[in-house]
């Protein structure tokens, strides 16, 4: 029966071969998470950080407003939106917002709302298939509220 000796060869591929996978597999995954990220949520965190007291405001301002929006999809993608005040649907609203894809791999598509049958707002848009965040304003009389929701 022969033996083999572990030679300075060897060690040298096991060495290549260790480190070549490492390598490999750090190349692939930073390429995996710098082709997903969409972007910076905000551009200077310490600015961001002094205007949070005013978003908070608003958006306690906002919930004293008592509306309650619903926003969905009909059958052709069309955003739909429909508020109620004080848990009565209610006419007379105005909305405009965006829809962004989550991995921005696709264009923005302005929404531009108009009354619908039932006093709902319909997008004159439809959406592409996917996943969407749409950012919409809504007014009436003079106050806003601004939703963020997901669409699919």
């Amino acid at each position: 029966m022969s033996t083999r000796i572990f030679t300075g060869r060897h060690m040298l591929f096991a060495m290549l071969g260790f480190f070549g996978t490492v390598i490999a597999v750090n190349f692939t995954m930073a390429w995996f998470a710098s082709s997903t990220f969409g972007g910076t949520v905000v551009d200077n965190s310490y600015v961001a950080s002094q205007k949070y007291n005013g978003w908070l405001k608003a958006s306690r301002d906002q919930a004293a407003l008592g509306w309650t929006p619903a926003l969905t999809l009909d059958a052709a993608r069309h955003p739909v939106l429909a508020i109620s005040v004080d848990g009565a649907a209610q006419p007379g609203f105005r909305a405009t917002g965006i829809a962004q894809h989550p991995l921005g791999r696709a264009p923005d598509v302005v929404l531009v709302f108009d009354a619908g049958a039932d006093g709902a707002l319909v997008s004159r848009t439809a959406l592409p298939p996917g996943r969407w965040y749409a950012r919409i304003t809504i007014a009436r009389d003079g106050r806003i509220m601004r939703i963020s929701e997901t669409l699919q």
